[in-house]
């Protein structure tokens, strides 16, 4: 799996911004493409260009550079692209091999360029987005030790699953929604607390990284008081009276086996305060009003 948090790239709110010049929208000069990119955020602006004429406005104005699916294999370009010495984003063509897609990555290395970011769309779509093959794109990762981005479209469905894969980073399309960005931001901070390990250097760094798995914490302690609320609806015996001591001891030797530097004597009475809350909200609900 990856490390460190993974990013989203997409439209506002994101991470970082991307545009393709090849969507030129009649009477828009690329620099206003790039500066109405600029203006969405504060986050860093990728560009992917139409021709090599793009390329000196890409090395003034722009954070990095896109090598779209669609002119991967165009070798020349590729070469012009990565000499800018700007980073770049290799999305893999459809059709093209997994040896392929690592060779374009090689010629801009050879050019001088090593910061060099992979991006799996896949080749088939769904309603609203692409579909990334998922193992591909762990191939990718293991072959060449880069990190890999999952093109979704524009649909994040597939977000918690790329994640779940080892996706360092999400890409979206360029007029992907707000609301877009945050359920893919969501799968980030969620899913990514779980696959990811961190190792902050700074105490900023930190809190973020806390926070995090904070998320991922909230999201299962409710969760689980949800499902503790199913077995007290379901036992003979609920609530406090029809604790099983036994079982939680069990819970806990379980939960240590998982998390052995924090151990049984600390989890325990982390557990019973769970459990606790658990079976307050329980009779909380059971005893009040019903319309």
């Amino acid at each position: 799996m990856g490390t460190g948090p993974a990013v989203v790239i997409g439209g506002s709110g994101a991470d970082a911004h991307w545009i393709s010049l090849r969507d030129r929208r009649e009477g828009v000069s690329p620099a206003e493409s790039v500066a109405a990119a600029r203006a969405q955020g504060a986050g860093p602006v990728l560009v992917e260009p139409f021709s090599a004429e793009d390329l000196p406005l890409i090395a003034e104005r722009a954070d990095g550079t896109v090598v779209g699916a669609a002119w991967m294999r165009d070798s020349g370009l590729v070469r012009a692209a990565a000499r800018l010495g700007l980073p770049v984003l290799v999305q893999r063509d459809p059709s093209a091999t997994l040896e392929e897609w690592l060779e374009v990555a090689g010629h801009c290395v050879a050019e001088g360029n090593d910061g060099v970011v992979l991006c799996e769309s896949g080749g088939r779509t769904l309603p609203g987005g692409a579909t990334p093959d998922l193992a591909l794109m762990r191939a990718a990762r293991e072959r060449s030790g880069r990190p890999v981005l999952a093109g979704l479209g524009a649909d994040p469905a597939l977000a918690a699953a790329a994640i779940a894969a080892g996706a360092d980073g999400l890409l979206l399309d360029p007029s992907s929604t707000e609301r877009d960005v945050l359920a893919a931001r969501e799968a980030v901070k969620i899913v990514g607390a779980l696959t990811r390990r961190e190792t902050p250097d700074s105490v900023i760094a930190a809190r973020e990284a806390i926070d995090r798995v904070d998320a991922a914490l909230a999201v299962l302690l409710e969760r689980r008081a949800e499902l503790a609320g199913t077995i007290q609806r379901l036992k003979p015996v609920g609530g406090f009276a029809g604790r099983d001591a036994d079982r939680e001891r069990r819970l806990v030797a379980e939960m240590a086996r998982r998390a052995p530097v924090l151990g049984e004597a600390r989890l325990a009475p982390i557990m019973n305060a769970v459990i606790e809350a658990g079976l307050h909200l329980a009779e909380e609900r059971r005893s009040a009003p019903r319309d």
